[in-house]
């Protein structure tokens, strides 16, 4: 009798050997600025769809925060890099779209999508069923987690939330994000403020206005990194593990279809790893922050 999971295991390698063949053609996209046209004759998407109005327009309009590094960020030049940037530049390329950025506060993202503003969102936006009942996500393509980021030396050595869950002390979040509804949740007796970007939160914390800034646990580390001077910590581990997804509209299927294909095809040929490895092993880039 064959084995029980042989099944799976064929049809897994049969998507892998799909996959390294549409690689070929993504890579070549990657390098060369795209091998085939996704927009040309006998395309079957609808007429009034969001997919073939993005290939009309030959651009991908992407809505994003840009203060949010490594994942998104600008610089002191006013270039907008990041993680997230080299992750839908690659997507957009395969694609042969030009992209086009979109930068609101946090709160603004989700409408943007539903609204058709934009035509993704791409800003450490954490996959949550709530999210998911208004808009689709593609992903995740990257796992983070929420921290805690403030003056107290101690702050290193909490292990569970509840251990700084304190009526006296006051607590600052990103405006309409998880670390908001965190807070809420598992902070229930702190008092709690938020704000319509990380900066404005650090600086309520760097100027005593706040305890800690409770937010992903990358913005919490590039705080302390960028302000050494107000002696910022953070605990050693993260509380949670969160999904980052592709944010899109739940209306046109194909373009969840086509930008799913896509991301996959990044992450098998290892793509997704080496952009990973470029803004998260290397912290060069924080020279470039205001």
């Amino acid at each position: 009798m064959p084995d029980s999971h042989s099944g799976s295991r064929s049809n897994r390698s049969a998507r892998r050997r799909r996959l390294a063949r549409i690689a070929l053609g993504v890579a070549c996209g990657l390098a060369l600025g795209g091998c085939q046209t996704l927009g040309g004759a006998g395309s079957t998407a609808p007429p009034n769809g969001r997919l073939q109005a993005i290939l009309s327009r030959g651009e991908l309009r992407v809505g994003l925060t840009a203060d949010q590094p490594p994942l998104n960020m600008k610089t002191k030049s006013g270039e907008i890099q990041g993680l997230e940037i080299d992750l839908v530049e690659a997507l957009a390329s395969a694609m042969e779209l030009r992209v086009v950025l979109v930068e609101m506060p946090f709160a603004e993202l989700l409408p943007a999508v539903e609204s058709g503003k934009v035509d993704l969102v791409i800003s450490g936006v954490t996959i949550t069923p709530e999210r998911n009942a208004r808009v689709a996500f593609v992903g995740p393509y990257f796992i983070t987690g929420k921290s805690l980021v403030g003056r107290e030396a101690s702050f290193e050595d909490v292990t569970e939330i509840s251990q700084v869950d304190d009526p006296a002390r006051t607590y600052v979040t990103l405006a309409a994000s998880t670390s908001e509804k965190f807070v809420r949740t598992f902070l229930p007796r702190a008092k709690l403020v938020t704000t319509p970007d990380y900066e404005s939160a650090v600086a309520l914390v760097i100027d005593g206005r706040a305890d800690a800034m409770v937010g992903d646990v990358l913005a919490c580390n590039v705080a302390a990194w960028r302000h050494p001077e107000a002696g910022l910590s953070t605990p050693r581990t993260p509380f949670t593990a969160e999904p980052l997804g592709i944010a899109l509209p739940g209306d046109d299927p194909l373009l969840v279809n086509l930008v799913e294909n896509y991301l996959d095809t990044l992450e098998d040929t290892g793509i997704l790893t080496q952009l990973k490895a470029k803004w998260l092993s290397d912290g060069s880039w924080i020279q470039e922050l205001p």
